[in-house]
């Protein structure tokens, strides 16, 4: 059976179709269509009524060649923080479902960490034993640590690469020491706790997904990506530092010529980089593993592993103009292994 994942994030609405029928996600496919939404925002992050077509139009495509690729239902289809966090959202999850028929649904931020831990878990293993995962995204960064299947610790944070550069680095370019030191006070004070109960719970494993990470990890010398996946990837502290510095002297545009940094993300690659040091330092981490699984993976695994897709289907969670904030909250995964 194949199954269709649509994710619509801060520059891109993509695609997975996997096939479903052993106890790993196949993908067969993959699409994706470039909107660059995080940079059509206003200063209240609401999105405008041409951003808005044009996601209801890229949902449409992804969706059409989902069906072309043999997907039935479910076809999963979840919006990241660019719509969650957005003023309007209830109005842009609206004119989708009228546009295209499918529900797009947002998850909150611990629910997003819940599913990329089960990710991060199945592909490390369970030999990984203490796993903590960082996920850095758009608008917020997701932090999780377990000993199972399932984190027994998660939260979500405002420390997005997207949401930082627009709130810190917008000024100017490259930008100015002492906002790039707002980012990094910042950054420390929403990760004093976590870090603190990350340090104390003493993980065997630390792992991180998500685009940033995995640009990172390529600045900072891991094999590209045309070496497939089952590659290991390392992002080492001490090689983070030297490329946040080289990072911070250049303007977007040259920092897109450099290794694994594309155009779309250079712009917010800085911040992103800053975070993710802050977080290995506070936590006292020297090197992170770079998953290549993440959401969609989890959201992929999930939907494997209990064999049906109720969890997703519950009609509280339609997105809705009556759905409240986050509207599919923490999951709580069945606890069987």
């Amino acid at each position: 059976m194949r199954v269709g994942v649509v994710d619509v994030g801060s520059n891109t609405v993509r695609l997975v179709v996997a096939d479903a029928d052993g106890q790993v996600p196949l993908p067969v496919h993959t699409v994706k269509r470039r909107l660059r939404l995080a940079q059509h925002v206003d200063a209240e992050r609401r999105l405008g009524d041409e951003s808005v077509g044009q996601l209801v139009d890229a949902v449409r495509d992804v969706q059409e060649e989902a069906h072309r690729w043999g997907v039935a239902q479910p076809l999963f289809a979840f919006a990241t923080s660019i719509v969650r966090d957005a003023p309007n959202r209830a109005e842009v999850l609206d004119a989708v479902q009228e546009g295209t028929g499918l529900r797009l649904r947002t998850l909150s931020g611990e629910a997003e960490a819940e599913l990329t831990f089960l990710a991060a878990r199945r592909w490390m293993g369970w030999s990984a034993g203490p796993l903590v995962l960082f996920d850095i995204g758009g608008g917020s960064l997701e932090v999780a640590f377990g000993r199972s299947r399932l984190p027994d610790y998660a939260v979500s944070l405002p420390l997005g690469a997207r949401h930082l550069t627009r709130q810190f680095l917008d000024g100017q370019d490259p930008p100015r020491e002492r906002d790039i030191r707002e980012v990094r006070r910042q950054a420390r004070h929403q990760l004093r706790d976590v870090a603190a109960r990350i340090r104390w719970e003493m993980p065997h494993a630390a792992v991180a997904t998500s685009r940033t990470f995995q640009q990172l990890a390529r600045l900072c010398g891991a094999p590209p990506g045309r070496y497939g996946p089952f590659v290991r990837r390392e992002l080492e502290r001490s090689r983070l530092r030297t490329a946040l510095q080289e990072l911070a002297r250049l303007p977007a545009d040259e920092r897109a010529q450099l290794p694994g940094i594309s155009a779309a993300r250079a712009g917010q690659c800085l911040a992103g980089a800053v975070v993710a040091h802050t977080a290995m330092k506070l936590t006292g981490l020297e090197v992170l593993t770079v998953c290549p699984w993440a959401l969609r993976e989890g959201i992929l695994l999930r939907y494997i592993e209990d064999g049906d897709a109720a969890w997703w289907e519950r009609k509280e969670h339609v997105g809705s103009r009556h759905a409240p904030q986050g509207d599919l909250p923490p999951l709580r995964l069945a606890t069987t292994t």
